[in-house]
């Protein structure tokens, strides 16, 4: 260990020389604000708006930390875009410019779940993955699976890292599958006969030795949720793109069960154990798949007495199965192994999941803890069968007993305080609320109540601001005059404002729809309406479309959700941001509706604890997208009058950045046109 480091300012100062920066207020503040949390393990949420270099702010002084302290600091991220920002780009710079003042190179590892790695053992003919029903019947998906496993096994004898994001282009879920285990089923290293090149145990061992270890939040999550360890020992977590934290949690809490789940079980146990045990599951499987025909897809408030019936059975099916198959014997060859253990995973994947679907409708909806909704599509060219998938109404107490309650954690993103507070987002995180807002939001989603001691866990929140002058470089404009939106596709009027805006504008338009039959409707409408191309989402992948829009300032860009949080294009490109209504949940949203439902038999205010807090989440990332640079102009327009005329318009507004806002259109048109004229 280093005798002494330099001060923290001095190696900020170093880092941002190093990537040909100039230090912000915000990058010094939020740095100094991690140094303290990491000091003192008090956590912290820090808002950073776009430009301010967060990413050094956090990373310095956690790279300071885990040197000075021989530790390891891990950073989760939301999206694949800043895992290779931070890898590819950041850290290696960090690394070579801290080398020298810290006397030794900080060293630094990403690691992913174990299904995210080739297995060789698989690879090199270990039991393989059961296909499921609809690949067995279609002899063009067997066709392409058979191609892409192939390529799979070309790829192995090349690739040193063996992660599926190598691969490009990528090949689909089934055939990775084919090349890959979970972490329930692999043999693990000291009884795999390959398992001194596993590709995950490498990466695993490599990020045991880092300083720091990049990752992802469902990975976080799955140690959170794990009996086993997954991540390296750590005592600093820091969740970047934190304002997405509570979905990726909750996606990787979520079960599933379908009857094509329930038949691969049958056929990997049916190996192993005698035919009529192996049989009774799969007649279960066979009974849950004529009973899920019969139920309507999306939530389910009460389960059906034969569908319980069923789903105990199931339930009892898959683990007298488990008790059949028995203890592993000793002596057993790996191959034999590996098949009991992917059998007893897809065992303990339908036993696990029919339980919480049962317990699911135990309670009342005031304690009731999971919501369990049906999917299923027959009517498409893609039909899927029906499946039921069970998920936490809420993470709040996962996160404060296993991140809050284990590791000093600092959460930072763009967008954090919704409604002019961070009380939102802390309510869904689990943190006791220790801020008040100018629009009170009541009532909680959480399975228990916020600790009485609130001092056990003690959090500041911070907004560093953002070095862009929102006032004065951009226009909030309210499109009061319009009629609300409507059910049935954008209103006439909507689409003629849009059309008035993008011919102001000359084109350089990014439209953030509510749906994709809107942003199709704007597109097959501005079309035939203005002279520039106008591209949609789904007509291409959007990473070339993107880059598409990017490159001529002429084009438009229509999309939805994805579109909200993904875009980053600075410069003239860009000068409108659209967006056609204030996007709420769908009202048949399973997970949000069955939410508000908990907070409103508790007593709170449902439509903005959950509700209102999606959308001002959704609104403030869309608005984002305007300003990514420090030349930046432009307007972000909202097409849905109720952000202006209703109640709850305010804590809306308090979300969204400070611009200056109006409701004229002629004033907006004359702004687009000078800007486009501008830059002309």
């Amino acid at each position: 260990m280093p005798d002494s480091l330099p001060p923290l300012g001095e190696l900020l100062a170093t880092a941002v020389g190093a990537v040909g920066g100039a230090e912000r207020p915000g990058q010094v503040k939020m740095a100094e604000a991690v140094q303290a949390a990491i000091r003192t393990g008090e956590h912290l949420a820090v808002q950073a708006g776009t430009g301010t270099g967060k990413s050094l702010a956090y990373l310095v002084p956690s790279i300071r930390h885990a040197v000075e302290k021989g530790s390891t600091v891990v950073i989760s991220t939301a999206t694949i875009a800043l895992q290779r920002q931070l890898v590819d780009r950041d850290l290696p710079r960090l690394a070579k410019a801290l080398a020298k003042p810290l006397k030794r190179t900080p060293t630094f590892a990403i690691l992913k779940g174990r299904r995210n790695y080739l297995c060789l053992h698989k690879l090199d003919g270990g039991p393989a993955d059961d296909p499921d029903d609809q690949v067995l019947f279609d002899p063009f998906a067997i066709s392409r699976l058979g191609r892409e496993v192939t390529r799979l096994r070309e790829w192995a004898s090349d690739t040193e890292l063996g992660d599926r994001d190598e691969l490009v282009p990528g090949v689909s879920e089934q055939s990775w599958r084919q090349v890959s285990v979970s972490a329930r089923e692999c043999l693990g290293a000291a009884r795999c006969p390959i398992g001194t090149d596993c590709f995950a145990e490498k990466a695993r061992a490599e990020a045991g030795r880092a300083d720091v270890v990049v990752t992802n939040h469902a990975l976080l999550a799955i140690d959170a949720l794990g009996t086993a360890q997954v991540l390296p020992e750590h005592d600093v977590v820091v969740v970047d793109e934190a304002h997405d934290l509570v979905d990726r949690v909750t996606s990787a809490a979520t079960g599933e069960l379908s009857a094509a789940a329930v038949s691969i079980a049958a056929r990997r146990v049916g190996r192993l154990v005698e035919e009529d045990i192996a049989d009774r599951l799969a007649e279960s499987g066979d009974g849950l798949a004529m009973l899920l025909e019969d139920v309507a897809v999306g939530r389910m408030d009460a389960l059906p007495d034969p569908l319980r019936v069923t789903l105990t059975a199931l339930r009892d099916a898959a683990q007298h199965c488990v008790t059949a198959i028995g203890p592993e014997k000793r002596g057993n060859e790996p191959d034999a192994v590996s098949a009991r253990k992917q059998a007893l995973a897809a065992l303990e994947d339908v036993h696990d999941t029919a339980v919480r679907v049962l317990e699911a409708f135990e309670t009342d909806t005031a304690h009731q803890r999971d919501v369990v909704w049906v999917t299923g599509d027959f009517g498409s060219q893609n039909p899927r069968p029906p499946t039921m998938r069970v998920a936490p109404l809420n993470v709040a107490g996962l996160l404060r007993e296993k991140l809050f309650g284990e590791n000093t954690t600092v959460l930072t993103s763009a967008t954090l305080t919704l409604g002019g507070s961070f009380d939102a987002l802390a309510r869904q995180w689990g943190l006791p609320v220790a801020q008040s807002s100018g629009v009170k939001v009541e009532g909680t989603a959480i399975d228990k109540e916020a600790p009485a001691d609130e001092g056990r866990i003690r959090w500041t929140g911070m907004d560093v601001g953002s070095p862009f002058d929102h006032a004065k470089s951009g226009i909030l404009y309210l499109a009061r005059h319009l009629p609300p939106p409507g059910r049935d596709g954008l209103p006439p009027a909507y689409l003629d404002e849009l059309r008035e805006l993008v011919e102001a504008a000359g084109g350089r338009t990014l439209g953030l729809f509510s749906s994709m039959r809107a942003a199709k409707q704007a597109a097959a409408q501005l079309r035939e309406a203005v002279d520039g191309e106008i591209l949609c989402q789904g007509e291409d992948s959007t990473s070339l479309l993107v880059g598409k829009f990017a490159e001529n300032p002429a084009t438009c860009l229509f999309g939805t959700l994805s579109l909200w949080q993904g875009v980053d294009v600075p410069g003239p490109s860009l000068s409108l941001v659209v967006m056609d209504r204030i996007p709420f949940p769908r009202p048949d949203d399973p997970l949000a509706s069955a939410r508000q439902r908990a907070v409103e038999a508790r007593g709170g205010n449902g439509f903005l604890t959950v509700a209102a807090t999606h959308a001002a989440l959704l609104l403030a990332q869309g608005a984002g997208r305007l300003l990514r640079s420090m030349d930046d102009r432009g307007i972000v327009a909202i097409l849905d009058p109720r952000l202006s005329t209703a109640r709850y318009g305010g804590f809306l507004r308090a979300s969204l950045p400070p611009f200056w806002s109006t409701t004229d259109p002629a004033v907006v048109r004359g702004a687009l046109r000078r800007l486009d004229a501008a830059a002309s």
